[in-house]
């Protein structure tokens, strides 16, 4: 399990996305922790994680950064401030903690898809009642990236986000959607209808670039929105470069969750 780059910022928008959605129920949680997985060679992630839910959400939010690797463990305890911020080895079995929300971004990207659905049912598995796992996968400076909000009954929502001010086109959405989508963005499935969507409503949008990249991207959820599709969230999300559907909007023919 490894993320690779070490920038900072990369996951800012999950984060900020967890803070905004997840919230409450870190707000309510007896016991507020979080286990971010597979932060990689570096626990610059797990840090800034835990300073964000700590300033927007709580600040006795507890965070706990889970590598597979004793060296990436070790090399990560300096940055450890018990017992907000802390770090221990372990896998998708989330090392026997019962955390009420779990990150795992850019770690099940390197398996094989049919290990994908057996990894979010070990991990939801592990999970207080309620808790929720937030799956996806960005591109090293996070300027684009996917995820998908998963609990004890399966997947519930796809969100895509971009950076607008360096989006030419929501067809690189593509590049980083979660593992149990990116090999079916194919013609004839609904992921790529969705992508598609999007891209006809950036063309469509054109032109109110003139009056930034947000009133483009809003117009294009608009358009996205009137063509069928259950957006989820509200315009407020949409201009931080955010659109959210229903898994049930794009799940793969066959996808099951026993």
């Amino acid at each position: 399990m490894t993320r690779g780059t070490t920038n900072p910022n990369r996951l800012r928008r999950v984060d900020n996305w967890i803070a905004a959605t997840c919230g409450d129920l870190l707000r309510d949680a007896a016991d507020p922790l979080v286990v971010d997985l597979g932060y990689g060679a570096s626990p610059v992630t797990v840090v800034e994680l835990r300073n964000r839910l700590a300033t927007a959400v709580r600040p006795d939010v507890r965070v706990v950064g889970l590598e597979i690797d004793p060296v990436r463990v070790a090399a990560a305890e300096p940055a450890a401030d018990p017992p907000g911020l802390t770090f221990g080895r372990g896998g998708f079995e989330l090392a026997g903690l019962r955390p009420v929300l779990v990150r795992a971004f850019n770690v099940l990207r390197q398996y094989a898809e049919p290990e994908v659905v057996p990894a979010w049912q070990i991990m939801t598995g592990a999970l207080r009642p309620g808790g929720v796992l937030v799956e996806g996968t960005c591109d090293e400076l996070g300027r684009i990236g996917g995820w998908l909000l998963v609990d004890a009954s399966g997947p519930r929502s796809l969100t895509l986000a971009a950076r607008l001010a360096t989006l030419d086109s929501p067809a690189v959405l593509a590049e980083r959607l979660p593992k149990a989508l990116i090999h079916h963005n194919v013609p004839g499935t609904r992921v790529y209808a969705l992508i598609q969507a999007l891209e006809d409503g950036w063309r469509a949008a054109a032109p109110y670039a003139t009056f930034g990249p947000r009133q483009r991207w809003r117009r294009t959820i608009e358009a996205t929105r009137a063509a069928g599709w259950p957006v989820l969230d509200r315009p407020a999300r949409w201009r931080l470069g955010e659109v959210s559907v229903p898994w049930s909007a794009v799940a793969p023919p066959g996808t099951s969750w026993p």
